[in-house]
């Protein structure tokens, strides 16, 4: 018996350009009218724009991602740092606020500008589901001067496709499963879906399928074959179905560690790139140990700086045993490292464990005497480090010249609070 579709009323909202908006509330300035960009770093000319107004857009052509030396000189433009603290504390100020609409088990915080809303059941206290959303936009509006975007669907990911690829244009969309051969399926890249990205296309394109309906009717058997679980779920969501429960990932495997760090120099040294490597292994590995998890496969990707002659690398390995060790992580990130760095000078690096599973599902090795010193001492560490701060234990190699541990300990979310 084929499982009924979910048909909830699951809207899912976004803060647009957040950062910019937080700022001007503060600042006492309309975002729908002033041009602001938030600069990661005015120090540095080739510091990226996090976030930008609608008329720096529309006016400048500066959006998310342009550089501060690409901002014109104009009398108009406003440019603010971040300032990570207040955005963080907005963000929760805004969920506050949305739980005075519907129970907090009903809300599931996706990012620090984007949350789905379960408005299912809530027709007696205000309305219908595409009432009561306009009313939490209206609301938010109303208390923070902060305009938003809802995509609302019968499911999480019906909802997050109404948004992304509807909403974000025109303030509100909802979607039916209805609306899928008309509004889904024509769309191409394949990567202006959520959930499918660049290197997923490629191989997707490799077997003749271009755009979402060409997915919705590609062989089943053969993405199984090529993909396993994702191919199953890509083929489903292609139809807009999504049998997950709310909150849950809506791409099983999607559970993962990463860390990504934009360097505050070049690092040209494969010894100094090795510092900062040993440093993000250790948050990746930490953040696993919390949530009980450990992966097989270990990711290192590295960007070279404008000036180098080629872009960088993304590589992934996959060991035999499940690991959130942090030494691990560290020996293939190195193993990588080696086999793909050319020696040009480095200006981003980024760390991932992925194909995770729980941690209590580890064999033990009967020849590696040495791992359950390693697991305890891991866990003290970092129940040490969870009481005193980040910086109460830290290896050796963080103070010295390539270290960044210590100074990035004064960020949040990588700039300043």
């Amino acid at each position: 018996m084929q499982k009924p579709l979910p048909n909830r009323s699951i809207m899912c909202i976004d803060m647009k350009c957040f950062y910019a908006s937080c700022i001007a509330m503060l600042e006492g300035l309309d975002v729908m009218k002033v041009p602001i960009a938030v600069i990661a770093n005015f120090k540095q000319p080739g510091s990226v724009v996090l976030a930008a107004s609608p008329p720096m857009k529309e006016r400048f052509h500066i959006k998310t991602g342009n550089r501060l030396f690409e901002i014109p000189k104009h009398p108009d433009i406003r440019l603010f740092e971040p300032k990570m603290s207040f955005f963080l504390d907005m963000s929760v100020a805004i969920t506050k606020l949305i739980a005075q609409f519907v129970p907090r088990e009903a809300i599931h915080v996706y990012s620090v500008d984007e949350s789905f809303i379960d408005l299912t059941g809530t027709e007696q206290l205000w309305g219908s589901p595409i009432e009561t959303a306009k009313a939490i936009q209206q609301a938010i509006y109303n208390q923070f001067r902060i305009p938003s975007a809802v995509g609302m669907g019968p499911n999480m990911l019906m909802a997050k496709l109404a948004l992304d690829l509807e909403a974000k244009k025109t303030g509100f969309a909802k979607w039916t499963y209805d609306d899928v051969p008309t509004k889904l399926w024509p769309v191409r890249p394949l990567s202006a879906m959520w959930g499918i990205g660049k290197q997923m296309e490629k191989r997707l394109n490799n077997m003749g399928i271009f755009s979402i309906g060409d997915l919705a009717h590609g062989d089943l058997p053969s993405l199984e074959k090529h993909f396993g679980i994702m191919g199953n779920q890509l083929y489903y969501h292609a139809w807009g179905i999504d049998h997950s429960t709310f909150g849950e990932p809506l791409v099983q495997g999607q559970v993962s560690f990463g860390k990504g760090q934009m360097l505050m120099r070049d690092y040209q040294k494969r010894s100094d790139i090795c510092v900062v490597l040993l440093e993000m292994c250790e948050d990746v590995a930490k953040r696993a140990r919390t949530a009980g998890y450990v992966g097989r496969t270990i990711s290192l990707g590295l960007s070279y700086s404008q000036a180098a002659m080629t872009k960088g690398f993304y590589r992934s390995k996959t060991i035999e045993e499940p690991t959130n060790d942090t030494m691990m992580l560290y020996a293939v990130c190195k193993e990588l490292l080696d086999t793909h760095f050319v020696g040009e000078p480095a200006r981003q690096l980024s760390v991932r464990l992925s194909n995770v599973e729980q941690a209590n599902s580890i064999q033990l090795d009967l020849f590696d005497t040495g791992k359950e010193k390693r697991q305890t001492l891991a866990h003290t560490v970092d129940t040490i480090r969870d009481k005193f701060g980040t910086t109460a234990v830290l290896r050796a190699a963080s103070y010295t010249e390539a270290g960044t541990a210590l100074e990035r300990n004064r960020l949040v979310g990588g700039h300043l609070a």
